[in-house]
């Protein structure tokens, strides 16, 4: 690996692990913030709602703009001005005087990382080629794993003595860091062949259609799909996503190329993504909630349990990105999400009075874990990290491999925006399903309840177990958790034999493009 492959992957990790780390962390914060900071715009449930899914719904609506500007533009321009932007709105948030302030904030900073996870996968895929590319992607999923991994751990401990603005502050000097590598040793790339004029009515429709979707999907899970203004923006952009491909098709210059489209294995690779992606979330959204409403866990201990999952991803992606760039990606991309599912399944078998693991860390009593943690909840950890360690370097270098390297940033983005839409839609739709399981079960467990009665609904939401419930009560959700649990496990488990599926069918059996091999300008397919 040469320096400038080596410095270019570092600011590579370095800027896409800060974007993903700030999308949770801010988690671990949200109740000090509520505390300090004063809002009189906004209450403080709804302002740290926005703090976070408005966040995460400006990433997701800016994607496909954030790629597009990068091969317009130039890779490492764009990516620098991603660094500056993230690292300064990251200040900001770390010095806002009031609630609103940090909202705004936060905003921005999600524009700002929309410049950077398109960005970092361009500038990797630029730089390598072949089995190198493979390894690359595997470190930069291995690196961003251990990101991911202890991020929230630091994080919180720096919530915990120093105070909530230096989880935001500590991003300063890291990203200044990133940008001043940018700057000095990654090399210049963009598309040669583009358009003078940038197509910005392309950019707008296709920020609606995603951020639409994405910002009423998340509010219309917060809100129990009671809120009307959640379905009026799936609407818009619903709207706007079917008008979006006659849009391309007419511009004399597309912000995205429907050629693109052609790829057999582009076109698969973000199919499969759609759904591996989507039955993750639904994976750690309910897991986490089943573990502490309902079994008790303490979250140390739900945190502790979920280790093995991003230990294997960090440990074993750099080796499995080598043998993908080597071997190709199609069998690890039909085995991984097997054994994901299989993970998933083992779950359904979680039994309503499984022990749980109440780890504290001032008692040493509690630091091992009973064995009906180690027995109903690690294998499933353990199948779902060596399942993912198969996944994501594979998946990476497939889609970078099946497009044109002069859409390289447009095609890391289309991948992400649709990863980010189809998590809140599969969660939503499986949502459905496991509150009418959900209500069924305590309705019938517990008749002196009105189920259909809104009061008792918000008393009772699907997965959790209210405190000041009668035992009975109490019992009959325990056991209505559970059976929804088991239900979304199921339904997140065929989804990802689905993307295993899609990956066999439609991707070439030699996964990637081999070392050395061409792509067609028009398909982005290997040239035999």
């Amino acid at each position: 690996m040469s320096p400038t492959q080596r410095w270019t992957l570092v600011a590579a990790i370095i800027g896409s692990g800060a974007v993903f780390l700030d999308g949770t962390v801010v988690n671990l914060a949200l109740k000090t913030i509520g505390e300090e900071l004063p809002a009189t715009l906004v209450g403080i449930l709804e302002g740290q709602t926005y703090i976070v899914s408005g966040y995460l719904a400006v990433l997701a609506a800016l994607l496909i703009l954030g790629g597009a500007l990068s091969d317009h533009y130039g890779r490492r321009r764009i990516f620098a001005i991603g660094l500056a932007g993230f690292a300064i709105t990251s200040a900001l948030c770390g010095l806002a005087p009031t609630m609103e302030a940090l909202i705004v904030f936060r905003l921005a900073q999600g524009a700002a990382g929309a410049l950077l996870v398109p960005g970092s996968l361009a500038l990797i895929s630029g730089c390598f080629e072949g089995e190198a590319r493979g390894r690359a992607f595997g470190i930069w999923a291995a690196a961003t794993s251990a990101l991911t991994l202890g991020g929230p751990i630091v994080s919180g401990l720096l919530v915990d003595t120093i105070g909530w603005r230096f989880a935001f502050l500590i991003n300063v000097p890291i990203l200044g860091f990133a940008l001043w590598v940018t700057l000095r040793h990654v090399q210049e790339t963009r598309d040669r062949t583009a358009a003078k004029r940038f197509d910005w009515l392309g950019s707008a429709v296709a920020a609606i259609a995603v951020g639409g979707l994405s910002a009423g999907l998340i509010r219309g899970q917060e809100q129990a799909w009671a809120d009307p203004l959640a379905w009026a923006l799936i609407l818009i952009g619903a709207v706007a996503l079917v008008a979006f491909p006659i849009l391309m098709a007419t511009r004399p210059d597309p912000l995205v190329p429907l050629s693109l489209f052609r790829s057999r294995a582009f076109t698969s690779i973000n199919v499969a993504t759609f759904f591996i992606y989507g039955a993750l979330y639904v994976q750690l959204a309910y897991q986490a909630l089943i573990l502490q409403s309902t079994l008790g866990y303490t979250a140390l201990g739900a945190g502790a349990i979920g280790l093995p999952f991003g230990a294997l991803l960090a440990i074993l992606s750099t080796r499995v990105g080598t043998l993908a760039g080597r071997y190709g990606s199609r069998r690890f991309l039909v085995v991984g999400p097997l054994l994901v599912a299989a993970g998933m399944a083992w779950f359904t078998r979680l039994p309503v009075d499984s022990e749980p693991w109440q780890l504290r860390l001032e008692d040493p009593a509690s630091w091992l874990p009973p064995l009906d943690a180690i027995i109903d909840v690690l294998p499933a950890m353990i199948l779902g990290g060596l399942g993912m360690s198969l996944v994501v370097a594979p998946l990476t270098n497939t889609l970078m491999g099946s497009i044109p390297p002069r859409s390289a940033g447009l095609g890391s983005a289309i991948n992400n925006a649709i990863s980010r839409v189809g998590q809140p839609l599969l969660g939503a739709l499986i949502f459905v399903a496991i509150s009418a399981t959900f209500y069924a079960t305590l309705g019938t467990l517990a008749p002196d309840l009105d189920v259909s009665d809104e009061a008792v609904r918000r008393g009772f939401p699907p997965l959790n177990v209210p405190s000041g419930a009668s035992p009975d009560q109490v019992a009959a959700a325990a056991t209505a958790s559970m059976d929804a649990f088991h239900l979304a496990m199921f339904v997140a488990a065929i989804l990802l034999a689905i993307g295993a599926l899609v990956s066999y069918v439609g991707l070439r059996p030699e996964g990637a493009p081999r070392a050395g091999a061409q792509l067609d300008p028009a398909s982005g397919d290997a040239i035999p």
